[in-house]
């Protein structure tokens, strides 16, 4: 971006850009060498015993290793190493893992002891997370996936939920390229049409909105709530899923410090071919006559010149430790992210304090805190569209220095890129603050009263100046101007539960009660200006305008939630299961008289291999065998919207005796009431474990049904409404589908282990019905013309594309005058006649494709062979369609792409399949040439990594140093003409339209773990 400052000032605004970042790098330094310097001071008097702890083929995180008979401990790091200082005397220590059998090692003699763990055949004891409490994966009855610490730290996504991609069936992530942006995500399909879609996010307790402000390496683990049943303790918000996020929390031991972090580069993978200067030529004149365009033009490769191979690099350093009575764990994080588009940039600071404080042995105490501040150099959104269609023959500058203009060509009126980018002058910048803090008692043997409070506060600013100037013909402006905006929303949210856990014999119960109690407020103040001088940014603001152009714009919004819920686990005998919930819920956005209902759901379990029949058999280690079914909420639907408001248009005004009286008229017809979507979800699961667990698999069936989903009918004309629409709980959807989970752990021999893991999904989209009966729900409009791409109707799925069955191309004039489109000329689009009536019309439309995927999958693997490691990760989608509205979107002489030019019509007997150069007219009606595969198989990571021996980093002082190189985004293979497949959309009815989308790249990293 260009701020439109002399050079040498320019200069100097780099270098102290360039200064603030040397700033930041040599303050982490100076911290890392303090901390180094610190512990080194400690371990001095200590006798310390290093080693690594494995089990099930891989290395073993967070491992208990303890002095046997006294309160010193510590845990294995991502890597599985340890170190403990142990006194002269020597002792044993004791290595201890949830699911592995544990193991005592006296010291002896020793410095370094590595030990592998065996794993527990009798069950698998992994503890996850579920909604406000813990649970043995065991015992679960819902479809819960757990992503653990060391998923995160293994790869080099700067948002945790990216981490995921290709991890978890059932969850599909959709990424964005664009620095700072959060990925879309989808658990078990689209259940909603114009409501919210994103899960519930639960950091530490604490009800957010997305997690962006995260550093991934602060994470500890990741659970993903999947069905209703796991699901419907959190009520009205959790109809899209929820996923808990768990961060670090220290562990009782000496203080460890650690230091991740990597510098890298980005780059644009798969980059559109568009047509060079002459084949640009070659179209313009078959298209409109020809030698309108002569040879010897410039010739501009806009992609080329608006991108750039982007730096990146991240820092973060952290410490923990703690004594038996109090805990600590502190993080600071610093990331700086070059889009790769040029002047694009994102910057964001993370810190991270969490402290437990045991002040009795009954009482527990502790708090957690998330800051994180950003700072982002804008770009224009339409930029990637700007560099599609502008034509090559337009050059970036001319040879007096100024911008290439579109009126010195007969090409008609088109934006010059790059003067865009040097035009454009934004900057954004925010703050968050999330936090939690809790009061945990234990009374009574047998019961657990915690409360908590919880708070997410955040701000956000931006500001963006346009100067007075003349770029080009069609880039220009008369007046500077200037718009800022503040914007700030802030929640709290106040919890309370009590715990009862008894075992009686073969009983075993865990009841819980609670109650919830949330308000969250947003407000955005700003205003524009025009007439504003700019010389420093100390000039941009709103005070420095013409004031008599000055407008000011103001929203807020508040909402209140009340709750209460409860839940029953039981277990007899370890065999057979029950878990039970309800939240009775409320939200201020519905009615008064609509405001509350009730959430039930309920699970079933039975592990088979506790039977006695079973014992003799040594195929399965572990079968459990599952259902459930729950009603979830979704509240995230337009606010206000059943509120009545007068519209007093200045020609309601009425004369009497000359006198003005204004008037005022009801022109917009509400729904009478709107409620919350709901969701009802059966679940049928089974999970497998086999020889000696190594081999554990998981299936799940489910059927997730959307009731009462907000949907826009059309009013008929003669309602006297101002708008064509009215909004309403109007629609029922429906999602089925299978998921499918297996991994496999293994070792060979002392030094080599190995893990596989695979996953896939399949998924059925459905309307199932309208209680408007057959009027449909139309979207993703294109531009030029209106068009209308999608459509909503009972019996296909949410936001089907939908248009025209494309059968050919018209080859002469006699062809034309036998079908049905007299209009048509050679070189057109032949429409199908779906009616058999000789007329084409919107009767012949029918649905074309699919945005929704119906497939996707990954496959993540793991290698170690003694010091090396190797992570290889694929993830691919199928089954799926794009809409590609960047050919569809045609206002007259926009720039084709390379395999347009290389099929297109140009002649008799030439193609059939590609149109001639002339897409105008009904060559630009929705039809099945647009719609293209947007099946992509992906290298999502590959990173080989180094851990230095033992022995080696003892003598640096340090108990672990691992390097490492990491490829993200490396490979995508797919046939779509696009610069990427992955395709978003603002809702699921303008969902896989691609136009303007900012592709993902890939990032190429060299990168250094140490632990003190």
């Amino acid at each position: 971006m260009t701020d439109f400052l002399p050079k040498e000032q320019l200069a100097s605004q780099r270098g102290r850009h360039q200064w603030q970042k040397r700033k930041a790098s040599s303050f982490l330094m100076l911290l890392v060498a303090f901390l180094m310097l610190n512990i080194e001071q400690a371990a001095a008097q200590q006798r310390t015993i290093t080693g690594k702890v494995s089990g099930g083929g891989a290395p073993l995180i967070g491992v208990s290793v303890a002095l046997k008979g006294t309160t010193t401990a510590t845990a294995t790091d991502v890597d599985g190493n340890y170190s403990i200082p142990v006194p002269d005397n020597n002792g044993t220590l004791v290595f201890s893992y949830i699911g592995f059998l544990t193991q005592e090692v006296p010291v002896g003699t020793q410095s370094s002891i590595n030990v592998t763990l065996l794993q527990d055949a009798k069950a698998l004891e992994e503890v996850v997370v579920v909604g406000y409490g813990t649970q043995q994966k065991r015992d679960v009855t819902g479809s819960i996936s757990s992503v653990k610490s060391q998923e995160f730290e293994r790869q080099s996504s700067q948002n945790p939920v990216s981490s995921i991609q290709g991890r978890v069936a059932g969850v599909q992530v959709t990424n964005s390229g664009a620095p700072g942006a959060s990925p879309q995500v989808r658990i078990r399909g689209v259940g909603s049409a114009q409501g919210g879609l994103e899960p519930l996010y639960v950091v530490d307790g604490t009800f957010v909105s997305d997690l962006s402000f995260l550093n991934p390496a602060d994470i500890e683990s990741m659970e993903i709530l999947k069905d209703a049943s796991s699901a419907s303790i959190y009520g009205i918000r959790a109809a899209n899923g929820v996923v808990l996020v768990t961060t670090k929390r220290g562990k009782t031991g000496a203080p460890r410090i650690n230091y991740n972090g990597f510098v890298g580069v980005q780059r644009v993978t798969n980059k559109l071919e568009m047509t060079d200067a002459q084949e640009y030529a070659t179209l313009y004149n078959e298209k409109n006559a020809p030698g309108t365009i002569g040879s010897n033009l410039p010739n501009t490769d806009w992609f080329d010149e608006i991108l750039q191979t982007a730096n990146i690099q991240n820092h973060q350093v952290s410490a923990s430790g703690g004594t038996d009575r109090a805990t600590y764990s502190l993080s600071a994080g610093y990331l700086n992210q070059e889009g790769v588009v040029k002047g694009h940039e994102y910057e964001r600071l993370t810190a991270r304090l969490q402290t437990d404080l045991k002040l009795t042995d009954k009482i527990k105490v502790g708090y957690s805190g998330i800051f994180s501040g950003y700072k982002s150099t804008d770009i224009p959104g339409d930029i990637f569209y700007q560099a599609f269609v502008a034509p090559p023959v337009l050059p970036v500058r001319k040879a007096n220095g100024n911008y290439g203009d579109p009126a010195d060509y007969p090409i008609g009126n088109f934006a010059n890129p790059q003067a865009s980018l040097d035009w454009y002058n934004q900057k954004s910048n925010g703050q968050r603050l999330t936090g939690n803090v809790f009061g945990e008692w234990n009374f009574l043997n047998s019961f657990t009263f915690r409360t908590s409070l919880g708070l997410d506060y955040a701000i956000n600013e931006f500001r963006n100046f346009q100067s007075e100037d003349s770029l080009t013909t069609v880039q220009k402006a008369q007046i500077s101007s200037l718009t800022r905006s503040r914007s700030k929303a802030n929640s709290w949210l106040w919890e309370n539960t009590l715990t009862f856990q008894k075992t009686l014999g073969d009983h075993e119960f865990t009841i819980l009660a609670g109650t919830s109690a949330q308000e969250a407020f947003n407000e955005t103040l700003g205003g524009s200006v025009k007439g504003v001088n700019y010389e420093t940014e100390a000039n941009l603001y709103l005070g420095n305008g013409d004031q008599t152009t000055l407008l000011a714009f103001n929203s807020a919004g508040r909402e209140k939630f009340q709750s209460y819920f409860g839940r029953i686990n039981y277990s007899l005998m370890g065999r057979y299961l029950l878990t039970a919930t309800l939240r009775y819920d409320g939200s201020s956005k519905f009615p008064e008289s609509d405001r509350y209902d009730y959430f039930p759901s309920i699970g079933l379990g039975w592990v088979v291999t506790e039977e006695s029949f079973m014992q003799n058999q040594e195929t399965l280690n572990f079968l459990k065998l599952r259902a459930s079914w729950g009603k979830l909420g979704n509240n995230n639907v337009p606010s206000n919207i059943t509120s009545q408001v007068v519209n007093f248009d200045p020609r309601y005004v009425a004369f009497f005796n000359g006198i003005a009286y204004p008037g005022g008229n009801l022109t917009d017809f509400p729904p009478p009431t709107l409620l919350w979507e709901v969701v009802k979800e059966t679940d049928l699961g089974a999970e497998f474990g086999f020889l000696n667990n190594q081999l554990s698999i998981e299936v799940d069936w489910y059927n997730k049904k959307t009731e009462n989903a907000v949907f826009t009918v059309p009013l008929i004309g003669t309602s006297g409404a101002n708008r064509s629409s009215i909004m309403g709980n109007f629609a029922s959807f429906q999602n089925r589908g299978i998921e499918l989970a297996v991994r496999w752990n293994a070792t060979v021999g002392d030094d080599f282990s190995y893990n596989i893991g695979a996953n896939f999904s399949r998924n059925k989209n459905e309307v199932t019905s309208l209680s408007t009966g057959n009027v449909s729900l139309a979207g993703g409009s294109i531009p030029v013309g209106g068009y209308l791409t999608t459509i909503s109707r009972v019996g296909d799925p949410i936001g089907s594309f939908y248009g025209y069955i494309m059968d050919g191309i018209f080859q002469t004039t006699d062809e034309i005058a036998a079908s049905a489109q007299t209009n048509a000329k050679p070189g057109d689009f032949i429409y199908r006649d779906i009616n058999d009536d000789n007329v084409i019309d919107s009767r012949d439309k029918v649905i074309l494709g699919n945005p929704n995927p119906g497939i996707t999958y990954g496959i993540n693997t793991g290698f170690a062979y003694k010091n090396f490691d190797l992570q290889l990760d694929i993830q691919g989608v199928a089954d799926r369609d794009i809409y590609n509205g960047n050919r569809n979107t045609r206002y007259g002489n926009e720039n084709y792409d390379q395999d347009f030019y290389d099929n297109r019509w140009r002649g008799p007997g030439t193609s059939n399949s590609y149109p001639s150069a002339n897409l105008t007219g009904n060559n630009l009606d929705p039809n099945s040439f647009y719609v293209e595969s947007g099946d992509y198989v992906r290298i999502r990571n590959l990173q080989l990594g180094y851990n230095f021996p033992t022995t080696m980093v003892n003598r640096w002082k340090m108990q672990g140093l691992r390097i490492f190189l990491n490829a993200q985004n490396p490979i995508t293979l797919f046939d779509y003409n696009g610069f990427s497949p992955e395709v978003g959309g603002p809702s699921p009815i303008d969902y896989g339209i691609d136009r303007n989308v900012y592709p993902l790249s890939a990032t190429y990293n060299l990168g250094v773990n140490v632990t003190f």
